[in-house]
């Protein structure tokens, strides 16, 4: 047996530090979503101030559907760990 394989065979995945991880790098996605969706919401409120109701309203629906991307991203590793 090479050293190598010595050292990998006494290493052990523990699975919440991978999750935690997993979930660091996966909300780094709706956090940039959430942030082009409420920037590109304010630009179109700025351009035409009389649609404001209606960007409102698919401006939240965005950031809604955004969330729920990182809500599940945090409840995945906890999910599929069992």
């Amino acid at each position: 047996m090479s050293l190598a394989a010595a050292i990998l065979a006494d290493q052990t995945i523990d699975i919440k530090r991978l999750g935690a991880l997993g979930y660091g790098l996966a909300a780094i996605g709706p956090g940039i979503g959430i942030g082009l969706v409420f920037g590109h919401a304010i630009e179109a409120m700025a351009r035409q101030p009389e649609a404001t109701g209606r960007i409102s309203l698919y401006m939240w629906i965005g950031f809604a559907l955004t969330e729920a991307l990182a809500l599940i991203g945090l409840v995945a590793p906890f999910i599929f760990s069992s």
